[in-house]
């Protein structure tokens, strides 16, 4: 069966064909409530540390706990994915990460939090994947480049639950009432939004056919380079409130604005990523990104004002916005590589990065302070800045 007749079967099984536009707007609720519950979890990460008593050694395994459950799941996303589809996967998927997080809290012991962190992890990775693969219908059948638009959105959810998170005690909200409050409302948007997907045509056999497989020669340097970029961004996302709150001495509502920082800034860099990427070589621009977000970062550690942390975790956002991006792009174009395969094994090895980095820094912090965990972001960034000749073409 041909590609079109695929995709016109797979519209008949699925009842009703949405429109292009309409999945797109659908797609990027998805994203935006897929941001939103990362900054919850980032949001609460103190209060998981007081709740269970924790110390950075314990707090960090409970990261890794996620990262174990993503790596799982990551093994059959394809094939789940390709089995049943994005609309289907990312529909229950995404539901089931909002219920697990609603959770964290809900037991005073160690165990459960592992156990919630492990789902997290796996559902969120599957809820990810789908979201991915239908992001990339779209694209083709709309002819033109959409990802950095989807991926802002992502970044737009990060700071729209960070700001939440900032307002909870100005809204006499307990912790508990606020993952509660964000996690329902992030699954009606599912429930509501899912219904709008494009069927996306069976690839189950694809998959069988085409294993994945781990990167090696250009794709090995893309991959390295994701992960380091998806490791500082995990970073913030997990550790920006915490280090708010005990190296600055900030308040609840300050310590959320540092991660509502970042998140903006990096939805403003994708938003206006396309632009930038059609008018500045691709070498350039991440030569340029490791930069601006080595010197963010700089800033954050080195000078001990609360206020210039706000400046320098939006810088980090502006110079990872469009790393990921440009990364997968170059990806899809390495010769004798097939573009889904190319990006696929750089998204994999990126993808276990931003999952490996947090719990890293955790363990630097345990033995040192959360100052020195993070300045792995700084290293990362400039590493990406000097390996951009390498990497890149033009």
């Amino acid at each position: 069966m041909t590609e079109p007749a695929a995709t016109a079967d797979a519209v008949r099984r699925a009842g009703s064909t949405p429109s292009l536009a309409s999945a797109s707007h659908a797609l990027r609720a998805q994203f935006f409530v897929m941001g939103l519950i990362f900054a919850t979890w980032g949001v609460h990460v103190p209060i998981v540390k007081a709740h269970y008593g924790l110390g950075e050694q314990a707090l960090a395994l409970a990261m890794l706990a996620s990262g174990v459950g993503a790596l799982t799941a990551l093994a059959y996303a394809g094939r789940i994915v390709g089995r049943w589809g994005p609309r289907a996967v990312a529909t229950v998927m995404g539901c089931v990460n909002c219920a697990a997080i609603a959770c964290l809290e809900a037991s005073p012991h160690y165990v459960s939090l592992l156990v919630v962190m492990l789902m997290f992890g796996a559902f969120g990775s599957l809820f990810d994947v789908s979201l991915s693969a239908e992001a990339s219908e779209i694209e083709r059948r709309s002819g033109k480049p959409l990802m950095s638009g989807f991926h802002g959105m992502f970044s737009l959810g990060g700071m729209a639950g960070a700001s939440l998170g900032s307002a909870v005690p100005m809204l006499g909200l307990t912790p508990q009432a606020h993952l509660l409050l964000a996690t329902a409302s992030s699954a009606v948007i599912i429930l509501v939004a899912s219904r709008l997907m494009l069927p996306v045509p069976d690839q189950h056999d694809a998959e069988e056919k085409h294993p994945l497989s781990l990167p090696r020669g250009p794709l090995l340097l893309l991959g390295v380079l994701a992960a380091m970029g998806l490791i500082a961004e995990g970073a913030i996302y997990d550790w920006s409130v915490l280090f708010m709150k005990q190296e600055r001495a900030s308040d609840a509502s300050m310590a959320a604005l540092g991660y509502a920082a970042f998140s903006a800034a990096m939805a403003a860099g994708r938003f206006g990523g396309d632009w930038v990427r059609a008018r500045m070589a691709p070498r350039r621009l991440l030569r340029a990104s490791g930069v601006l977000a080595a010197t963010g970062m700089a800033l954050v550690l080195a000078v001990p004002s609360a206020a210039v942390g706000l400046v320098g975790f939006a810088l980090v956002g502006l110079g990872l916005s469009n790393v990921v991006p440009m990364l997968f792009s170059a990806a899809s174009q390495v010769p004798g590589i097939s573009p889904a395969h190319g990006i696929a094994a750089v998204s994999g090895v990126g993808y276990l990065g931003m999952m490996a980095g947090p719990p890293l820094i955790g363990l630097i912090a345990e033995h040192s302070s959360l100052t020195s965990g993070l300045i792995v972001v700084i290293v990362f960034a400039v590493f990406m800045a000097l390996s951009a000749k390498r990497a890149l073409r033009g």
